[in-house]
């Protein structure tokens, strides 16, 4: 049997999806932890390797979207779930969490220098070429994704704002709390799970 071809001679193109990791995570810091260490993993293996900026800025970012979901999209007993899609050269990432009366604001708020949270959705605003929340379709729950333009080598990166002093400050100062725990680490174990 012969499929049909359509009356132009030529079949329609559509993106193929390159890359795709998928999982659920419990909804607590351990679980939003892992999760950025497996997005960042993942993007090894895609050929971003870790020191890149595409993958220190997909790491960052997933840190602050699992973040918000455990912090405050948690339900007890429910996961969030982690999609990371590579197109093209475009990677997303979709966080999903199943607290659907919690929506995050369309823009996000400037904080004052002394407050202690608030700047996570600054950050990815800041970070992403594109981002935002939409419902969760079918369930009750929420998803906020975000993307970024993964320039292939030997191609300048395009249509990338540079960050004021202040959010630069924000993001190195953001990036140095997001490396590996010491405690985490097995031969670290005397320390409790914690910092000397």
């Amino acid at each position: 049997m012969k499929s049909a071809t359509p009356p132009n001679g030529h079949m329609p193109q559509h993106p193929a999806l390159e890359r795709e990791f998928t999982m659920r995570f419990t909804s607590t810091p351990r679980g939003a932890r892992l999760a950025r260490r497996l997005v960042s993993h993942r993007l090894n293996e895609w050929g971003h390797p870790y020191t890149t900026p595409v993958n220190e800025t997909l790491t960052l970012i997933t840190a602050e979207l699992t973040a918000n979901a455990v912090r405050h999209g948690h339900v007890p007993g429910r996961d969030f779930h982690v999609q990371l899609t590579l197109v093209e050269d475009i990677v997303r990432i979709e966080v999903t969490d199943t607290r659907a009366e919690r929506q995050p604001p369309a823009y996000p708020a400037a904080t004052d220098a002394l407050s202690e949270s608030g700047r996570g959705l600054l950050l990815v605003a800041a970070l992403a070429d594109d981002w935002g929340v939409r419902p969760r379709p079918a369930a009750p729950g929420k998803t906020a994704w975000a993307e970024l333009q993964a320039q292939p080598k030997g191609h300048p990166v395009t249509h990338r704002v540079a960050l004021e002093p202040t959010d630069l400050d924000l993001l190195l100062a953001t990036a140095s709390l997001l490396r590996d725990d010491l405690g985490s680490r097995p031969g670290d174990a005397s320390c409790g799970g914690r910092r000397p």
